[in-house]
């Protein structure tokens, strides 16, 4: 049908159409950076004909050359038949205003965390210069160390995945937005090869996803790298392993903000005795929690 399609559409508007229609009829799943067909086919079509990706109606009726055609239509075929998801095609993903590279080497960015730091954090973080040291822990792309470096401009940052390859797709976006002097990238089994380090902020973006859901996963998301993604049976393996071991990473009013996904209740009962605090995102208040340096030691005390 794409082979087909490639003598019968001519605009920008033409190649739109299509592609809704493919993407609907092929029943794709989103959330890699769009959550919908038009979005995603808008974003594909302005990326590959390397428009402005927020300028669309001006180009709606523009005519495209054969060679134009083709390459949308490649893409598009790609994201069809081969369940890839848009920000592997393009090899870019946003966070906010920051535009990341990515590849199969590293789970799509898209983390709460982002759109918390460093407002959301004021009551136990006054103003961002006392941040002094921060860690990303299961950095990826390195996309939530760079916010920490940019929106914390006094501090220097660790980077902490378990993957190398993770860590080579991280180093392209700390030497993108020039970091290099100010972010450490290092290899480890989470807080393994970090003694003696501590921290004034802690964030972590871990795996979350519980066994049965990521056996019901869309293949989008099992394009990603399943290191990633699950972690134990109940999603919580190594949120138990942060939560046990951050007290001896966290300095004197350090804070812990991790993501947990859909994992609040299961996460609470396994803790009754952390008092959590569930900070307020966009989707709601039950998916990041923080935590103090002295809320963990006494509970573990």
């Amino acid at each position: 049908m794409f082979d087909q399609a490639a003598v019968q559409l001519s605009t920008v508007r033409d190649l739109l159409r299509f592609a809704v229609s493919r993407f609907t009829e092929a029943g794709l799943s989103f959330g890699h950076g769009s959550d919908n067909a038009y979005d995603e086919a808008v974003y594909l079509i302005l990326h590959t004909l390397k428009l402005p990706l927020d300028r669309l109606e001006p180009f709606l009726d523009a005519r495209l050359v054969d060679e134009e055609i083709r390459q949308v239509l490649d893409v598009l075929a790609r994201r069809v038949n081969l369940r890839t998801p848009a920000a592997y095609l393009t090899r870019e993903a946003w966070l906010g205003e920051y535009r990341f590279y990515v590849d199969e080497r590293v789970i799509v960015p898209r983390s709460f965390i982002a759109e918390l730091l460093p407002e959301a954090l004021e009551p136990w973080i006054e103003y961002p210069e006392l941040v002094h040291r921060a860690l990303d822990m299961c950095t990826g792309s390195g996309c939530l160390a760079v916010l920490l470096a940019d929106l914390y401009p006094d501090a220097d940052v660790d980077a902490v995945d378990l993957s190398a390859d993770a860590l080579a797709v991280a180093q392209i976006n700390v030497e993108q937005y020039g970091l290099q002097e100010r972010i450490e990238l290092i290899q480890s089994d989470l807080f393994s090869a970090l003694a003696g380090r501590e921290y004034d902020l802690i964030i972590s973006n871990p795996p979350y996803v519980d066994a049965p859901s990521v056996a019901a996963l869309p293949e989008e998301y099992l394009r990603e790298p399943a290191l990633a993604l699950g972690s134990g049976e109940d999603g919580l393996d190594a949120t138990r392993e942060i939560l046990r071991r951050a007290p001896a990473h966290l300095s004197e009013h350090g804070v812990l903000v991790v993501e947990i996904g859909h994992n609040r209740e299961a996460l609470e009962a396994s803790f009754p005795e952390l008092p959590f605090t569930w900070l307020p995102t966009a989707s709601g208040d039950g998916f990041v929690f923080l935590l103090t340096r002295d809320e963990l030691l006494a509970a573990q005390a």
